[in-house]
């Protein structure tokens, strides 16, 4: 099983539109895919509410005492991934996440205050000494120039220390059908298959697969053959 914890200490970053867009990919990869809301706003649990109860699932888990309890009942029920969707202003939750992930994801929009926000989590997520990434989310789609510079800020560059944190090679930019998916209780893969933000679920959930090390059912029938 593996462990993706999506952390960021800012609200409104995009964590749930991350989370769950992750499990959607994985379900849809022939994977049990799992969300752990740790979120008091519920908002996974609301999503999957909307969505009928179809997978991945979704299953609350507001206390941070409970949550690797919660995790290993995943393991031990077949599970073979888990999103941990936390909180923002929550260093305990962010801790045991974090503790608890094969890797962390720290989504964040490519804006001052955002980028300003991400120091903190950096701090947190660097002293559990697992894999992490920055991963942009809902910022322009074609804006070279504010990637560049916010990539610099967060690796450093040109006089800048940075944080520590390398910036992840793909993003999820700012496009309506992430919204109005999930308001159906869908992914924006499930809404349009067709459409460009498929494609960046796609890319994401490739890279993610490469780097945690996952390989799905999919792709062992297709081995197979």
């Amino acid at each position: 099983m593996r462990t993706i914890s999506v952390i960021s200490q800012k609200g409104g970053a995009g964590k749930t539109t991350l989370a769950i867009h992750l499990a959607g990919a994985g379900a849809s990869a022939g994977l049990s895919a799992l969300i752990l809301d740790a979120d008091p706003q519920a908002t996974a649990s609301q999503w999957s509410h909307w969505r009928g109860g179809a997978d991945p699932e979704v299953v609350d888990c507001a206390s941070p005492t409970l949550l690797s309890r919660k995790v290993q009942q995943a393991a031990d029920l077949g599970a073979e991934l888990v999103i941990i969707d936390t909180p923002p202003h929550a260093d305990i939750m962010a801790r045991e996440a974090c503790k608890l992930a094969d890797l962390i994801l720290i989504p964040c929009r490519p804006q001052a205050f955002d980028l300003s926000a991400v120091e903190t989590t950096a701090e947190l997520v660097k002293a559990a000494g697992k894999p992490a990434f920055v991963l942009f989310m809902g910022g322009p789609q074609r804006a070279p120039a504010t990637y560049k510079d916010a990539r610099e800020l967060i690796e450093g560059g040109e006089g800048l220390e940075g944080m520590g944190v390398p910036v992840a090679p793909v993003m999820l930019t700012q496009r309506a059908i992430y919204h109005h998916s999930t308001a159906q209780g869908k992914t924006a893969a499930e809404a349009e298959p067709d459409g460009k933000a498929a494609e960046e679920v796609a890319a994401l959930w490739t890279w993610i697969r490469e780097h945690v090390n996952i390989s799905t059912r999919k792709q062992s029938r297709k081995r197979q053959a």
